[in-house]
């Protein structure tokens, strides 16, 4: 399974855009994401793309899920341990 992950736009530069993830900042693409971003706008990202930009309404209710997604989430609970990975290949790829 895989789950895309919210994360706010920091930098737009042509067809990428570095995107802040929970503290971990990466580059994103953005050749397939559904409407123009800008900084401060809030994207989904799967596998380095982003394909929808989250609509300001709906921002707090999606940082609030994926938070206690997050925070409650089992160590068997296969939702928290994909979002899991994606922070952390994005902090490996920082370091590295």
């Amino acid at each position: 399974m895989c789950l895309g992950v919210p994360g706010k736009v920091v930098s737009v530069e042509g067809s990428l855009a570095t995107v802040d993830f929970f503290g971990v900042c990466r580059e994103v693409r953005l050749d397939v994401v559904d409407e123009p971003v800008a900084p401060g706008d809030y994207i989904m990202n799967h596998v380095g793309f982003a394909i929808r930009r989250i609509p300001p309404g709906e921002v707090d209710q999606t940082l609030a899920l994926y938070e206690e997604l997050l925070k409650a989430g089992e160590e068997d609970d296969l939702m928290a341990a994909d979002v899991r990975s994606e922070i952390e290949a994005a902090e490996g790829r920082k370091r590295g």
